[in-house]
């Protein structure tokens, strides 16, 4: 029962001063984030659609996957922005299996942390330069948001980490916007508090300093769906949730009320061909309501290249094919996105 130091990592720092951010990438990354953050601010008008894999398990069929996001984000740029997921950490609800290109760049070897944000940090950079989209990771260890800070566009803190202190006080110093998840339990009061608490500023202790951040006027929730006590699916997107968000966002009166809505997880029951018909019904609900086009401000959605999933090490491993939870694939992906567009 004790800690066994294996190795003390480079600091943020002289990770992005070995692998810095080009200047020409740096600018369209500022460029980016404004056109994003117009979108919570209720400046633009325009959607976002946050889509990509479950995991992003490794860098070439990362970086073909964005590449083909590129080509139909040119197409529908004056109605929709895409934001390529492009999630390094992978949370697991009993601890066990695959954590993601963080802990294991090859996820059929052991841990290395170290290549680990290496390999992280140079996708996410390489992404961005074959692409010109900049993405979005989920936040799983707060401690490790720096290692990412220039790169990242959008950050989400995930179901089981959204009522931690250390995520919500490390939100509240971001200058992107940051989705904070219903919990599993579907308490949506925690996911408000959790909003709450990033929007404002705080004091506290990060990485081995007292620092104070100024808060995240771009926080905001995600409906994600949720489970009830046995293990029942309890989807969370539907019109009457909306409605409900709505009214909890005008008693808490915080700024830039704002809901991403996530088609998969407990939303589909991890039924990943839903993910279609639950971004058509949301839409439908903002063509509805006013009310309802005014927070919505986009989607989220599971996709890689090829649909499905497939464990890892397996003999016949499928290029494109998730190693974590089942995705669509890039055919219905490539049409739903249009069909998103045609909608919005």
């Amino acid at each position: 029962m004790s800690f066994e130091f294996i190795r003390k990592l480079p600091a943020p720092s002289e990770i992005k001063e070995q692998y810095p951010v080009p200047e020409k990438l740096a600018a369209m990354k500022a460029q980016r984030d404004g056109m994003i953050a117009d979108v919570f601010t209720g400046k633009s008008d325009k959607f976002l659609v946050i889509v990509g894999p479950c995991s992003a398990d490794n860098e070439p069929a990362l970086l073909d996957y964005v590449e083909r996001l590129a080509k139909v984000q040119e197409k529908i740029k004056d109605r929709v922005i895409i934001i390529p997921r492009v999630y390094t950490n992978k949370p697991r609800t009993t601890g066990e299996g695959y954590k993601g290109m963080l802990h294991q760049p090859d996820p059929e070897k052991k841990p290395d942390m170290l290549n680990g944000l290496l390999a992280i940090r140079h996708m996410h950079i390489k992404a961005m330069d074959v692409s010109g989209l900049t993405a979005a990771d989920e936040m799983l260890y707060p401690d490790n948001y720096r290692y990412l800070s220039d790169v990242l566009s959008y950050v989400a803190v995930g179901a089981r980490s959204v009522e931690d202190q250390q995520h919500r006080l490390t939100a509240s110093g971001m200058d992107v916007p940051c989705g904070m998840k219903n919990p599993t339990s579907g308490n949506l009061s925690v996911m408000m508090n959790s909003v709450v608490a990033a929007q404002i500023g705080h004091t506290f202790l990060y990485r081995g300093f007292e620092v104070k951040t100024t808060g995240n006027p771009l926080a905001h929730t995600i409906l994600r769906g949720s489970q009830n006590k046995h293990g029942q699916c309890i989807p969370n997107y539907h019109y009457e949730d909306i409605m409900l968000l709505d009214q909890l966002y005008k008693e808490k009166k915080l700024t830039n009320p704002a809901v991403i809505i996530d088609a998969n997880h407990s939303n589909s029951n991890k039924q990943f061909k839903e993910q279609i018909r639950i971004c058509k019904d949301v839409l439908h609900s903002r063509n509805y309501s006013a009310i309802a086009k005014n927070l919505v401000k986009g989607l989220m959605i599971e996709s890689y290249i090829e649909e499905g999933s497939q464990p890892i090490g397996c003999d016949n491993h499928i290029y494109g094919k998730s190693i974590t939870d089942p995705c669509l694939g890039w055919n219905d992906t490539e049409r739903l996105l249009y069909d998103i567009a045609e909608l919005v």
